[in-house]
């Protein structure tokens, strides 16, 4: 059982920058890969980011790429999610995910994922 624990949303000004964290208690954190999904009002979950076990390899959205950047630090079991050049369309709530079966998360970025968060609120407005 993994327990993941999301931080760092709130109200930041379109072109702002903000940064996730999301805690995880696996003591095997470094088996998983990890994600971060989001869900605007009235739309559905959409992924947004995810890093293989050991960081070497990243998965982004297209609607993020260049302006988010996942992270890991292993040795804390913490992932983040930088978010630069925040636009009101990247209001969402962002979710933190887990999943053993790195290989095919990395490649997919519609793999379904084992353990999730309870989310983060980000609003972006102008």
């Amino acid at each position: 059982q993994v327990q993941l624990v999301e931080s760092g949303g709130g109200l930041v000004q379109a072109g702002g920058s903000l940064m996730l964290s999301c805690a995880a208690s696996a003591r095997t954190f470094s088996t998983y890969a990890m994600a971060w999904f989001r869900r605007a009002p009235g739309k559905e979950r959409e992924f947004v980011a995810a890093i293989s076990r050991k960081g070497r390899s990243t998965l982004y959205a297209d609607s993020v790429k260049g302006r988010f950047t996942i992270s890991r630090d292993n040795a804390n079991n913490t992932v983040h999610l930088h978010m630069n050049s925040l636009k009101p369309e990247d209001t969402a709530v962002y979710y933190c995910a887990a999943d053993p079966d790195s290989p095919r998360a990395l490649m997919n970025p519609k793999h379904q994922y084992h353990y999730w968060g309870q989310g983060t609120q980000v609003t972006v407005f102008l």
